[in-house]
Formats: structure tokens, C-alpha cells, sequence
């Protein structure tokens, strides 16, 4: 008789190991819009947890735009992009952002890990190399994992390993992918020495903006904007659930590029296509993004100031550059009950453990919006002082 393929849901425990020790951290139910504070089970938070880096994702002309757009369109394309799931609402955000980062084409996914999946499963065949760095994004690695060429990792932005790499592969055709912003650390790829070694090696670019579009970079366009390299990337992929307000992902590139993987991308043929209430809120992002760069420069200075505020009171900010700063607590035992001290003082935090990170060093990871008052930043640096010092933490 074989074995029973259901047996280990029936032997994991660990996620009702950690309801009952009260440090389940996950699944929380939001019942409000996602700003700067939210309310879960009737109590009001102050969020440092959301990626909602420009605070679009309640502003009225932003629902405006997607309530129209539902209107118009109704709810759901009912099919794929390749079939009857392509309007001209979704062909006009995808000119609308090429034009903006700068690349002649792009394709608009379902979600932005659709995106890493479908483009990096296509762009990438049989006998070809995708190098990553070793804390890209899970989607990168899913991608790579999907795709019929071999992966190699070098240490995060680790030059001297990743031209190792370069070497073994030499005489193959390789593409180099790495995040923008890294969403755990908040540190910025080495996109000018990454782009030398790709020209030495006859390399491609592949930067996941995910964390960086909107964020950095002239008008919000992200890491290549940022170096004023955007020549230099030559696939951008950017997913549209963080300073885009929606949900979706964009792949931008030269036109014969996003028309190859329009053709052969499996996530964008064969699952539906992107409902116009979406679509119609990435369209009024975009514009705002643009419209309103005081909400970026109001982003930078709460970063800076938080940064300051969380080195200056002891914690371990490792390297952040970004609206992400990640705080070093030590063991998981000790992120979970920061965490849940944290939860019911009021802040709303991510606890971050292995293997997400290495063992003995688990983070609070936070992370910061333009619409976060002085008072909400205030009350968020009273909290962590006052928990980091309980807990030995500081």
C-alpha cells in the first residue's frame, strides 16, 4: 500500500505551535484601507509593514479611476491577455509605462510574480545561464527554477563572486538578475559594476524595480534611473502592488523582446487576464507618481530620519538605502516575541526568521510610507525603544 501523499499537512505543526505560544504573526484581517494606520479586529495600528511606499493605494483619484474603469469594462476580462482579455485600458497603461521607464515596449501581467515567472521561464532556454544574486526575490528564483537554463547564485552584492560566475559561464549566453531594492535588506544593487561586468562577460540585465519604482531615480523610475544607466538594463521587470497602488507586474524592454515573450510567456497565455478595476488604478498611479514628487521626497526624509532615529537608539540597521530598513533582533524566538509586544502596543510589524534569513539573525523588517505623520513616526521610535530595551534587543 503506498503512502499517504496528505500525511505531512497532518504532521506540520508549527503553525499551531505558534498560535497557542500567541506569536502567529501572519494572516492578520485588516478591516480598513491600507494607509499609515489600519484596523484589525476593531484596533487601530500604526503599519510599518505595507509596501504602499507613495500612500496611493486610498487616494481618491486612484479609486476614482478604478471604480470607472470597472464600470466600463465590468469586473473581469473573462479570459487571457493572447484571447479576449486584452482591452485598450491595458494597451494604454503598457505604452504609458514603457514611455516612463524609458523602454520602447512592455507587457502587463496578472501579478508582478507572474511577471518573474512568465519572462525569465521564456527569455532563458536550454544551455543558457541565469546568474542571481543569493537574496533576489522568491519570484526571481521561481522563474529561474521554470525556465530550462541552469542557475548560479553569487553573494549579495558580491562583485568578485558574481565575476566568478561570469568566468565558469563565459562561453555561454547568460543573464544577470538581481532586485532593484531588496525587499528584505533595503539595500540598492551595484548596478554600475554589475553593468561593467556584463559588457566584459557579453552578459544581459535583468532589474526586478519592484521595491525601487516610485521610490528612486528621476520621477520615480527606479535603480537604472537612479545610476542614469537605464541604457544599461535590459529587461525591467516591475510589479504593480507596491507604489502602483493595484496588483499586476510589467515587463519592459525592446520591442522584439516583449513580443517574444507575449508569444511564449505561460503565466500571460494561460491564466486571465488583469481586471479592468486594476488596470484603471495602475493608470492613475502612474500619473500621480509623476504629478506629485513631494510624496517621494516626504518618503526620503522619513527614511533618513528613521534610519537615524533607529541607529542612534542602538538597533543593527545592517546596510538599508531605502524606505526599508530591517531591523537584527537575533533569534526567531525573540523576533516573534518583539513582534507580538510590538502588536499589542499599537505598531504593526513584520517578524522576518529562517531561513528567510540566516539563523541567529532574525529580523523586524519595517518599512515606511509618505503619508506616515511625524506623530505616527514618533509613537512607532517610542515603541521600539521601549520594547528593544525589554527585550535586551538594544
Amino acid at each position: 500500500m503506498g503512502l499517504d501523499v496528505l500525511q505531512k499537512c497532518f504532521d506540520f505543526t508549527r503553525a499551531n505551535d505558534l498560535r497557542k505560544a500567541g506569536w502567529y504573526s501572519y494572516f492578520n484581517r485588516v478591516e480598513s484601507a491600507q494607509g499609515p494606520e489600519v484596523v484589525i479586529d476593531g484596533v487601530k495600528k500604526i503599519v510599518v509593514c505595507s509596501n504602499n511606499y507613495l500612500g496611493l493605494a486610498n487616494h481618491p483619484k486612484v479609486i476614482e479611476a478604478s471604480v470607472e474603469a470597472a464600470r466600463k469594462y465590468g469586473t473581469s476580462g473573462t479570459g487571457s491577455r493572447i484571447l479576449n482579455g486584452t482591452t485598450d485600458l491595458h494597451e494604454k497603461v503598457e505604452k504609458k509605462f514603457a514611455k516612463f521607464v524609458h523602454k520602447e515596449d512592455a507587457i502587463l501581467f496578472t501579478t508582478g510574480h507572474h511577471s518573474n515567472l512568465g519572462a525569465l521561464s521564456s527569455l532563458i532556454g536550454k544551455d543558457e545561464i541565469l546568474i542571481t544574486d543569493k537574496l533576489d526575490h522568491a519570484s526571481i528564483i521561481d522563474g529561474c527554477r521554470l525556465s530550462f537554463g541552469e542557475m548560479a547564485r553569487f553573494r549579495h552584492n558580491n562583485m568578485a563572486d558574481l565575476e566568478r560566475q561570469l568566468k565558469r559561464y563565459e562561453d555561454k549566453g547568460k543573464m544577470i538578475i538581481v532586485d532593484g531594492i531588496f525587499s528584505m535588506e533595503g539595500d540598492i544593487a551595484n548596478l554600475p559594476e554589475i553593468s561593467k561586468l556584463a559588457k566584459k562577460y557579453n552578459a544581459r540585465v535583468y532589474v526586478d524595480e519592484a521595491h525601487s519604482l516610485g521610490v528612486i531615480g528621476e520621477d520615480g523610475r527606479g535603480t537604472g534611473s537612479h545610476f542614469k544607466m537605464e541604457e544599461e538594463v535590459d529587461v525591467l521587470m516591475a510589479t504593480a502592488s507596491k507604489s502602483l497602488a493595484s496588483v499586476g507586474g510589467f515587463i519592459a524592454s525592446k520591442a522584439a523582446v516583449i513580443d517574444y515573450i507575449k508569444s511564449t510567456a505561460r503565466t500571460l497565455i494561460f491564466t486571465a487576464s488583469l481586471p479592468p478595476a486594476c488596470v484603471g488604478a495602475i493608470d492613475a498611479a502612474m500619473d500621480l507618481i509623476i504629478a506629485e514628487p513631494q510624496r517621494r521626497e516626504r518618503l526620503h526624509k522619513t527614511a533618513e530620519k528613521m534610519l537615524n532615529e533607529f541607529s542612534r537608539l542602538g538597533f543593527k540597521t545592517n546596510k538599508s538605502q531605502s524606505p526599508i530598513i530591517p531591523l537584527t533582533v537575533g533569534a526567531d524566538e525573540t523576533a516573534f516575541k518583539m513582534w507580538r509586544r510590538l502588536f499589542d502596543e499599537g505598531v504593526f510589524a513584520s517578524p522576518v526568521i529562517s531561513p528567510a534569513v540566516p539563523e541567529g539573525q532574525a529580523i523586524i523588517r519595517t518599512s515606511y510610507m509618505a503619508t506616515h505623520s511625524d506623530e505616527n513616526l514618533n509613537f512607532i521610535l517610542e515603541k521600539f525603544e521601549k520594547i528593544g530595551k525589554e527585550l535586551g534587543v538594544i
